[in-house]
C-alpha cells in the first residue's frame, strides 16, 4: 500500500541513509532534478549502493533521468539489478517515451538474467502534451503501474503560476484521476511544495484525496504523517464499510436483491468502495474495534 511518496536527493548520503526512518510508504530516490549533471554518476552510485545494502522497511522507487537525456540508460544499468518495485520516469508525453524505456528495461533483464518485467514503471506526467496523452500513457505496456502529476513542470509548460490553491491544475488532476481509473492502475498527487505551510498540507492532501488520488508525494519529511493520516481510512468509514458488508451478506441469507442501510440503499459502488476500505484497513493492521475479534 502506498500512500506516502517521499523524494529523496539521489546525491545526499545523511538522508539516503534515514531512509527507513522518515515513515513514508516510498521513498523516491531522485537522480534527476535534485542532482546537478556533473554529480549523476556519483549519485547512480551511492543510490545503487543503498537499494543494495540497506533495509528500508517500504517501497523503493527511482526517479530516473528522462529519456532526451544521455543518462537515462546507466541508471537504468546501475538501478535494475537492485531490485526496486518502480522506476519513476519523468517527462513522459506520449506512449512511445513508456515504450523506449520498457523495451530497454527487457534487454537488461535479458542480459542479466533478471526476472522479466518484476520492475514497474510510473510515468510522470508532466507537460500538456502528457495530460492530453494519459490514458494511452497508461496503457502503454503492463510494466505501467501508476500515474504521478508533476505540477512544478506542467505549469511551467502552461505558462501560468503554481499556486497554493492549485486551480491551475485542477484539469490536470482530474484527467489524470479519469486515465488512471480507467486503465485500473494508482495515480499520485503532486507535492506541496510550502514545506512550512502545516495548514496548506491538510488542506491540499484532502483535496487529492476527494478527486480520487491513491497517495500524495511529498519533497519534506514533515509532510509524510499528514498524507499518511488523510489517505487512510478513519474509523468512521471503517466501522461503516463493515456494516455495509454484513447489511449485503444478509440480504444475501434472505433473498432480498437489495437492503437499505441507514436509510440508504446498498449498491454495487457502495459495496466495492467498502470492500476497499476494509482491505486497506487490514493492510494497515487497522482493526474494527477493541471488541471485535474479526
Amino acid at each position: 500500500m502506498r500512500r506516502s511518496l517521499l523524494f529523496l536527493p539521489g546525491n545526499n548520503p545523511n538522508m539516503l541513509i534515514n531512509a527507513a526512518y522518515l515513515g513514508s510508504d516510498a521513498v523516491i530516490f531522485d537522480l534527476e532534478d535534485a542532482v546537478s549533471p556533473a554529480e549523476k554518476d556519483a549519485a547512480r552510485i551511492l543510490v545503487r549502493n543503498t537499494l543494495k545494502y540497506m533495509a528500508l522497511g517500504c517501497e523503493k522507487i527511482v526517479r530516473i533521468n528522462s529519456v532526451d537525456t544521455s543518462f537515462w540508460k546507466a541508471d537504468i544499468d546501475y538501478i535494475l539489478p537492485q531490485g526496486p518495485q518502480l522506476v519513476l520516469l519523468p517527462k513522459v508525453s506520449m506512449a512511445s517515451d513508456v515504450l523506449i524505456v520498457d523495451a530497454y528495461m527487457t534487454e537488461v533483464e535479458n542480459r542479466l538474467g533478471l526476472e522479466k518485467g518484476s520492475v514497474g514503471i510510473m510515468p510522470l506526467i508532466e507537460t500538456a502534451l502528457g495530460v492530453e496523452n494519459a490514458f494511452s500513457i497508461a496503457t502503454s505496456c503492463d510494466r505501467v503501474k501508476a500515474l504521478f502529476l508533476g505540477a512544478e513542470d506542467l505549469t511551467a509548460d502552461l505558462q501560468c503560476k503554481r499556486t497554493k490553491e492549485g486551480k491551475e491544475i485542477e484539469y490536470a488532476r482530474t484527467r489524470l484521476v479519469v486515465a488512471a481509473r480507467a486503465a485500473g492502475i494508482d495515480v499520485y498527487d503532486t507535492p506541496f511544495t510550502d514545506v512550512n505551510d502545516d495548514e496548506g498540507i491538510v488542506v491540499d492532501a484532502n483535496y487529492a484525496k476527494s478527486l480520487g488520488f491513491t497517495g500524495k508525494a511529498s519533497i519534506s519529511p514533515r509532510h509524510v504523517e499528514v498524507i499518511n493520516e488523510v489517505f487512510s481510512p478513519t474509523m468512521a468509514e471503517i466501522e461503516y464499510a463493515y456494516d455495509v458488508i454484513e447489511a449485503i451478506n444478509t440480504a444475501k441469507k434472505q433473498g432480498k436483491g437489495a437492503i437499505s442501510l441507514n436509510g440508504k440503499m446498498i449498491d454495487a459502488p457502495i459495496v466495492a468502495r467498502a470492500e476497499r476500505t476494509i482491505a486497506m484497513a487490514k493492510a494497515l493492521g487497522i482493526k474494527r474495534g477493541v471488541d471485535d475479534e474479526e
